[in-house]
């Protein structure tokens, strides 16, 4: 069995929170039937998991993690790749990379053969969302194409996106669509919908946090509903924020108050609200004492920060994942 082919599992990187640590058990808990006493395994790694008990990811922790994901490498979940088995390919697409997994159904259920991740191209961040999930199916098909074309039976491939069922029978294509559906059309395959919730396997490749975009990269979205926005007004013309609304968890709110703090223009809007005075459009959250601009959390133009409030919009069980 060729390495590469898990390579994506043994390269996870070390979790760094809890919700990192989740994605990761939910993916290695789907195999779990496969994986030899597989509960006496993960003790470490679960009691991370409570709520009171802080995250201390220690060596004991790391062992575990590592012997974790050693499985995935030899049988029983690894299968050799067999041509004349059902075979499915499970595709999800995050903001900022692509998660695809390829399978084949067998007596004891369904085993993967191969993992696959891809990282968004800084233009491809500014894909819709439907794009983005039909950009998942595309690369996945260019990554597998030697599979998919010694297959006699169709393949089908899974999705969390609805409408993506209809798009080899669509009509009406932008250019970007019309190029990949040529592509495609090489391939005899079906698009099923799967619920987001269900797409355990693909959705925690595509979470991976070595996946996030590198600082400095424009990862707003044109396009996007993430931010919006917002002319500053009353001789407020240098810099640009942003309005979101989101969870916000403390960390995050104290760089949030630091930076506008920095901000000269803001600083005397702070100043004045302190001071109990009105400032027209301007208030001041009442706990986290964050400025608000028409209701809204003013964000200043700090990458990092927006970055950081894209990824807990993401990861935040509140938001749900576009397309569920």
């Amino acid at each position: 069995m060729d390495p590469s082919n898990v390579q994506q599992i043994l390269n996870w990187p070390q979790p760094r929170n809890i919700k990192s640590l989740q994605s990761f058990l939910g993916f290695a808990s789907f195999y779990h039937c496969f994986i030899k006493n597989y509960s006496k395994e993960i003790p470490s790694l679960t009691s991370l998991l409570k709520k009171d008990s802080p995250f201390i990811f220690n060596e004991e922790a790391l062992s575990q993690f590592q012997i974790l994901k050693e499985p995935f490498n030899t049988a029983p979940i690894l299968a050799h790749y067999n041509p004349s088995l059902p075979t499915i390919v499970e595709t999800i697409s995050s903001d900022y990379a692509l998660g695809a997994v390829l399978s084949q159904l067998k007596n004891l259920g369904k085993h993967p053969f191969e993992f696959y991740i891809h990282k968004l191209l800084p233009a491809e961040l500014n894909y819709e969302i439907y794009d983005k999930e039909l950009l998942g199916i595309v690369w996945a098909l260019k990554h597998w194409r030697a599979f998919f074309l010694s297959l006699s039976n169709p393949f089908e491939v899974l999705t969390d996106h609805y409408s993506l069922q209809y798009f080899i029978s669509s009509k009406v294509l932008t250019c970007r669509q019309a190029h990949w559906a040529e592509f495609l059309s090489e391939f005899h395959f079906t698009i099923t919908y799967c619920p987001g919730r269900l797409a355990t396997l693909p959705d925690a490749l595509s979470r991976q946090e070595n996946m996030y975009p590198e600082r400095g990269v424009d990862f707003i979205s044109k396009n996007s509903h993430n931010f919006h926005q917002v002319i500053k007004q009353d001789g407020i013309q240098e810099s640009r924020f942003f309005s979101i609304k989101v969870e916000i968890f403390s960390d995050l709110v104290d760089k949030i108050q630091k930076e506008v703090w920095k901000d000269n223009d803001y600083k005397e809007i702070l100043k004045q609200l302190a001071r109990g005075e009105s400032v027209p459009d301007y208030s001041l959250e009442p706990q986290a004492k964050l400025l608000l601009f028409k209701d809204r959390v003013v964000i200043t133009c700090n990458r990092e920060i927006q970055l950081n409030i894209l990824q807990t919009r993401h990861e935040s069980p509140l938001t749900g994942h576009p397309g569920q």
